[in-house]
């Protein structure tokens, strides 16, 4: 908050009251300003001890989204990543697995209705066009949480999220054609970090070496397996570096893939089965887009787009907290997600209610929540 001022001659509507408005306007799936401030209005008697001392007023909100840095927003959300990476591994025997050390790489646009954002493609007819917006993610394979989001433009190419990626030394990052930067990968290998891909049909290679393939693999889909030299070299950007082609067929698809790695040791099935993983990171985009309200923005300026996705994804982070600490196979991700919003502002245990439903909502709590209704009906 400081390293931002996010405060700074803040007197009302603090950092704090507006994450808080922020949140619920997700939970609650709210199109408009209107409905945020409404909203929180006929709820105030039950925000009080959250330390929301009034609800926002729509110029109030307004003006935050376009004033307070969406930087805040973002350090935030990746604070409270690391928070949770760091009490859900507490010991270094769980990182040495596969999945632990797993990342997918990614992009979404979501177009947006005017050009505040500058959008991919064509223009109608007419000379317009939208407007976009595009979130990039470093996933982890275990918990399908972002470690890594950078939001830019949609007309922006998807290599400017390469050297923003932080993994851990070990670390293998799985991710589709669009990131070709031979210099990038370079980097990644000398930092210890392993990478899987797809080779792009007009790449240019060497070969330098055809290595033995079992006879399982051979069956398995795998037709070569090669250690090649990657690139031409004509110019300072473009980069030769050695590599390793794995040639692969799916059955399923009736399909040829070609895939390219740095990693050495694995068999080359076992690296078509890690690039085929790589589409949990698009259920990941799904679930964001279908149960938080992101085709309707509060703002029409950068800076409001910014602050209502890192919102969405602080409230994304906050539901699958909840869901691995339920441990409960009843409740699916969208499941969970209504049941929040619809008993978000009420007095039921939110843990007992996860747990065990039927048992919630005794006889005497709903008689005390009949009184107490009453009670401020009256005074």
């Amino acid at each position: 908050m400081r390293r931002h001022q996010a405060d700074h001659y803040v007197k009302h509507f603090t950092s704090y009251e507006h994450m808080v408005s922020m949140l619920f306007c997700v939970f609650q799936r709210c199109n408009s300003l209107r409905e945020v401030s409404t909203g929180m209005q006929a709820w105030m008697n039950r925000l009080t001890h959250l330390g929301v001392k009034s609800y926002p007023k729509r110029s109030t909100l307004s003006d935050a989204n376009k004033r307070r840095p969406a930087a805040f927003f973002q350090d935030l959300f990746h604070e409270l990543v690391k928070l949770y990476l760091r009490a859900d591994l507490p010991d270094s025997r769980q990182k040495n697995g596969i999945t632990q050390r797993l990342y997918y790489i990614d992009s979404s646009t979501m177009e947006l209705f005017k050009d505040i954002m500058k959008g991919a493609g064509p223009s109608k007819t007419d000379g317009r066009r939208k407007g976009g917006v595009k979130v990039h993610m470093l996933v982890n394979a275990e918990h399908l949480i972002p470690r890594v989001v950078y939001i830019n433009e949609a007309r922006e190419n998807d290599r400017v999220f390469m050297d923003k990626i932080d993994a851990p030394k070990g670390s293998i990052l799985v991710f589709d054609k669009g990131y070709a930067k031979f210099s990038q990968w370079q980097t990644w290998t000398k930092q210890g970090l392993y990478w899987v891909t797809r080779l792009n049909k007009d790449a240019f290679y060497k070969v330098l070496e055809d290595l033995p393939i079992h006879e399982k693999q051979k069956a398995a889909g795998v037709l070569e397996d090669q250690i090649i030299l990657l690139g031409r070299g004509t110019n300072k950007s473009t980069k030769i570096i050695q590599a390793r082609r794995v040639m692969y067929y799916d059955p399923l698809q009736d399909k040829i893939f070609e895939f390219v790695t740095n990693h050495l040791k694995f068999s080359p099935r076992h690296i078509a089965d890690l690039y085929k993983k790589r589409w949990q990171i698009e259920m990941v985009f799904k679930s964001i887009k279908h149960n938080y309200q992101l085709k309707y923005f509060l703002g029409n300026n950068e800076n409001a787009i910014c602050i209502q996705i890192w919102s969405s994804l602080i409230a994304d982070l906050l539901l699958k907290v909840i869901k691995r600490s339920v441990k409960e196979r009843m409740w699916s991700f969208s499941n969970l997600f209504s049941m929040i919003r619809m008993h978000l502002n009420t007095y039921v245990d939110l843990w007992a209610f996860l747990k065990s439903p039927e048992n919630a909502l005794p006889k005497e709590n709903y008689i005390k929540e009949t009184q107490y209704a009453i009670l401020y009906n009256t005074t």
